[in-house]
């Protein structure tokens, strides 16, 4: 993995915060009323199906998911399909060493060590004991991650200390509450928007680090995942980047053509202002009608744009806006598809 990463990487949008739960909203009593044209059937059925197929995005609410965790596929031992390889200009990378098909797990790992999201005590120092807590082929594992961040009057061969802090904060990743390390996961470089092709999420009760594959990768082809909200425009995806992990990002996405790229940023800007629209529907501050009209909209953006991974959450949203909202058209017109449709919202 190039020099590149100082701060912790968590899910899209929250760069430096531990990612949050899935949004869970309070059901409101069915309005037997309302009953469901034939187009909303086949187009709920649709977002039904695909929430199941894009269920392993990333999502961390546990208790949610302990009614569907056989389709958790828990393996420690799994043998990562990918080998580490020097890339120019990028330092250690992944690259697939066979093809791996959408929704397959790549990797399943647990953390070297946590950290809580408070201490109370030297950051340094801190760390430090946990490094010193490691065995001995953890700790080479842990020493053999790249960093940035180190200050300059640092010496990395005597300095072990801060060496390790720096570590810490350039490949740390969110893991619910807390924040953790992972060395296999660490060597996944970073892709933006529609470039990134895997997409990793915390089990807290399995106390593993889940990846799985959002795109068909072929052999040869970079795996890669993302560090930062890339719905951002280039520009800002870029200036980000280089403050915060110290690269100049020439992912798929940032190498278009000038055209192109601005067709793309335009359209990563409408789905953030769409989601910010949806995001008022916990406070009630659009119908259910509205809110099914965004997930639609970022639906067909992300199919121009190549963004799927949040497509469980959106397929998700939209099962539960309609149930919750009497005032939208309604996914269950009976007592049986509602219940049937309460089994979707995982």
């Amino acid at each position: 993995m190039p020099s590149k990463r100082a701060g912790t990487k968590v899910p899209h949008g929250a760069k430096t915060t531990p990612r949050q739960n899935a949004k869970q909203r309070p059901a409101q009593p069915a309005n037997n009323g309302h009953r469901l044209p034939g187009i909303w059937i086949l187009w709920f059925g649709l977002l039904a199906g695909l929430f199941y197929g894009w269920y392993y995005g990333r999502w961390e609410d546990d208790s949610l998911k302990k009614q569907h965790r056989e389709v958790v596929i828990f393996n420690p031992d799994i043998e990562s399909p990918w080998d580490v390889v020097d890339i120019p200009g990028k330092g250690k990378g992944a690259i697939a060493s066979r093809d791996i098909r959408q929704g397959e797990l790549l990797l399943s790992e647990k953390p070297l060590f946590l950290v809580p999201p408070t201490i109370n005590t030297s950051p340094t120092e801190f760390i430090w004991e946990k490094v010193e807590n490691l065995t001995e082929n953890k700790k080479q594992a842990f020493f053999n991650l790249s960093f940035v961040g180190l200050a300059q009057n640092k010496n990395p061969e005597k300095d072990k200390k801060h060496l390790a802090l720096a570590i810490f904060e350039t490949n740390a990743v969110s893991a619910g509450s807390s924040v953790g390390i992972f060395p296999r996961m660490a060597r996944l470089n970073h892709g933006c928007s529609s470039a990134f092709n895997a997409v990793y999420s915390w089990r807290g009760q399995e106390g593993v680090l889940l990846i799985h594959a959002i795109k068909d990768i072929a052999r040869g082809s970079e795996v890669l995942t993302t560090y930062s909200d890339t719905k951002k425009p280039r520009d800002e995806r870029r200036a980000y980047l280089r403050d915060h992990y110290g690269f100049h990002c020439t992912c798929g996405s940032c190498a278009l053509p000038e055209a192109e790229s601005k067709a793309s940023d335009n359209r990563l800007l409408a789905m953030a202002q769409h989601h910010s629209q949806l995001a008022g529907w916990m406070e009630r501050k659009i119908s259910g009608v509205e809110a099914i009209d965004h997930i639609k909209a970022i639906w067909k953006l992300g199919d121009e744009e190549g963004y799927w991974s949040e497509r469980g959450r959106l397929a998700g949203d939209a099962v539960t806006d309609t149930d919750a909202d009497a005032t939208a058209p309604r996914l269950a017109t009976s007592k049986a598809l509602e219940r049937s449709s309460a089994t979707l919202v995982l």
